[in-house]
């Protein structure tokens, strides 16, 4: 962190790519991939004054991003107005998710069970769902779909099934993951649900066999916030 507001955001290494027009509000550097349509969701539910760049997969191991984020991976932020008021910069998706659920008092319990139980459904897709899911993509739909030994496919395909029944089963008489309130729990996971389409795989992994799983995406997308998260950053610009 440095020592202004000014300091991190106009003077920061990433403008030299990306120009902060408004170095006074939230910064979001990404991409509407799912972990970029989490925070993207996020900022649009808790209607946050924000500056959206869009940051393609193929930029983010220039010098400018890496001056963000060293694990070059979207999405990161600046915020002018963190903790204490000072400006702080953060990467990974989740702990972006939890950072302005605490600062907007939003989408998160401040205490007790209820805090710690959305967090580990956090978890359960930074975890096991992200990483698993995009295994299943790379070798479904992408390179990995002409290595003719089918046991890596279908390792991640069983896997997939095996995540999407633990989700289905939690499902199961809630409206959403933590029961009547939707959370960063939910906004964490449903657009990983939604990318199985896009790799083409929902017959592979049985999705119309998960009832729970299917209803709640659809009312996941329902919300205006998350129909615009599907967009932001403008994936063209």
């Amino acid at each position: 962190m440095l020592d202004s507001k000014s300091n991190l955001v106009a003077d920061h290494p990433i403008n030299a790519r990306w120009t902060a027009d408004n170095p006074d509000v939230l910064q979001l550097y990404s991409f509407p991939t799912p972990n970029g349509i989490k925070v993207s969701a996020m900022v649009e539910e808790i209607g946050i004054d924000y500056e959206a760049h869009t940051v393609k997969l193929n930029e983010t191991t220039t010098p400018e991003f890496l001056s963000l984020n060293p694990n070059n991976k979207i999405p990161a932020i600046i915020d002018p107005d963190g903790p204490d008021g000072e400006a702080l910069s953060l990467f990974e998706s989740g702990a972006i998710l939890i950072y302005l659920a605490d600062k907007t008092g939003r989408f998160l319990a401040k205490d007790g069970a209820e805090r710690y139980e959305t967090i580990q459904w956090l978890m359960f897709q930074m975890g096991g769902v992200g990483p698993m899911f995009g295994q299943l993509g790379f070798f479904y739909k992408f390179a990995g779909a002409d290595i003719e030994d089918p046991r890596p496919r279908q390792r991640y395909i069983d896997e997939t099934k095996r995540l999407l029944n633990v989700l289905n089963q939690r499902l199961e008489g809630r409206t959403w993951i933590m029961g009547d309130e939707y959370t960063i729990a939910d906004m964490a996971i449903w657009p990983w649900i939604r990318t199985l389409d896009f790799y083409g795989a929902n017959e592979a992994v049985e999705l119309d066999s998960f009832t729970n799983v299917k209803a709640w995406v659809a009312r996941a997308l329902d919300r205006p916030a998350s129909q615009a998260a599907l967009n932001i950053p403008d994936r063209d610009a």
